[in-house]
């Protein structure tokens, strides 16, 4: 399998890193360049030939690569004129059959590429995106998808947003089949977006997003290079690759997250507790993914429709990435077992295996993130969440902003906030800190 690796960009946005004096994929982060990281994570899913599109800078790059040997071909194709984020393709037009990577030179990243591969294939998909969720997704393109990860459209992350929606940020990693580059009938400069995979949605092709919660950042800004420079410091890069197992905080939503006023029916009405941000931000700083598990029996009572609850998902998101944290993954429960509500859908009506304090939503998750679950632990504000812990056999965590109710069941621990509750799990709780 070949890679092309975009790496042309002048990065003017990291002049402090790099004074004008290299192009941005020759930043060295510990002794060893963007580009090198990128190479080595390629050749560790058996990519035996990689194209390197280059422009600016080009014979710096050229001359550090010409003596090192890593046992696979790598060519350089210098770009004498900017052809934008997706213009080298057209060289590949007659060297690559079948399937093949690009990946942007100018991020930090660390990917099974091996899984993704996978549900390229199963989805016969021409154009695969990894999505993720990032800190910035209001500055971000983002990728709209159906159920079935379909991709639908791209917003453009110039695009004016008035509207809440879902923190799904194209990554700057695809999977491409050789097909697609039927595109390219002459060199000219393009997008890869904007350009490339919009073709291809607007002809009715299949292109399918992957979102994965594995390391991947654009180096674009000094915060994010000084904030990678740490990260591998703790060598968080190559544990958040889904080959390895993964460890997770469970959060219940309603009353932990968000202020507690009953089931919510209406976006209107979601109102994040004082410092969830903060506590948001340091499960984003460590090796635990942070995993929504919420029952919403509303649906099933015909209270709320699946819209109207991914609406509220979508706030939750929103407000979230407006001030920089995110949430890894999100699983609800629309079933309720009783019957003798006036609107009630039939066919949710049941007892199903997802339903807290059952363990389905939380299973999914052990499935979906290749989970360590004798390494995760739940939070929440109920005896339902605390009794889910208990069935998992996972660390429970009260906190006491939300419900209050007179609990039965009793928690490991038991915090005012949920501030509180993860700083004592990373820094003095049963589970290794990354930072230690």
């Amino acid at each position: 399998m070949k890679a092309l690796i975009m790496a042309g960009g002048k990065g003017t946005r990291l002049i402090e890193i790099t004074k004008n004096l290299l192009p941005k994929p020759m930043v060295q982060l510990n002794k060893k360049t963007l580009l090198e990281y990128a190479i080595e994570n390629l050749m560790d899913y058996g990519i035996d030939e990689i194209f390197i599109s280059i422009g600016y800078m080009h014979e710096i790059i050229e001359n550090y690569f010409k003596n090192k040997d890593y046992g696979i071909k790598i060519t350089f194709i210098v770009e004498n004129e900017t052809l934008g984020s997706g213009g080298a393709l057209y060289y590949l037009k007659n060297k690559i059959d079948g399937n093949f990577i690009v990946c942007m030179g100018d991020a930090l990243f660390n990917i099974n590429i091996d899984k993704m591969l996978k549900f390229h294939e199963s989805n016969n998909s021409l154009a695969t995106m990894l999505t993720h969720p990032n800190s910035h997704p209001y500055d971000s393109d983002l990728i709209i998808s159906n159920n079935n990860y379909k991709v639908l459209r791209i917003d453009n992350k110039n695009n004016s947003r008035t509207f809440y929606y879902k923190n799904n940020v194209n990554a700057g990693f695809f999977i491409i089949n050789s097909k697609a580059l039927n595109y390219f009938d002459k060199l000219k400069k393009v997008s890869m977006e904007g350009d490339f995979i919009n073709s291809l949605l607007y002809n009715g092709e299949n292109v399918f997003a992957y979102k994965s919660t594995e390391y991947i950042k654009d180096l674009g800004t000094p915060e994010r290079y000084y904030q990678a420079l740490d990260d591998i410091k703790y060598n968080l890069p190559k544990k958040r690759n889904l080959k390895n197992k993964q460890k997770a905080i469970f959060l219940d939503r309603d009353g932990t997250l968000n202020v507690y006023k009953g089931f919510l029916k209406d976006k209107k009405d979601l109102e994040l507790i004082d410092g969830v941000i903060d506590a948001i931000r340091l499960i984003n700083q460590s090796e635990y993914l942070a995993i929504i598990v919420s029952n919403q029996p509303v649906i099933a009572r015909g209270e709320c429709t699946f819209e109207e609850q991914e609406e509220i998902f979508s706030k939750l998101e929103t407000l979230l990435g407006e001030s920089g944290v995110y949430i890894d993954g999100f699983y609800y429960c629309p079933h309720h077992p009783h019957n003798g509500y006036d609107r009630e859908v039939k066919v949710l009506k049941c007892d199903c295996e997802c339903r807290k304090p059952k363990i389905g939503m939380l299973m999914k998750a052990v499935e979906d993130f290749n989970l360590d679950l004798d390494k995760c632990v739940i939070i929440g504000d109920t005896d339902v969440d605390i009794k889910t812990g208990k069935n998992a056999n996972i660390q429970t965590f009260r906190v006491l902003s939300g419900k209050c109710e007179e609990s039965k069941e009793k928690e490991d621990y038991k915090f005012n906030n949920l501030y509180d509750a993860i700083k004592f799990i990373l820094e003095r709780g049963t589970y290794e800190n990354y930072n230690k």
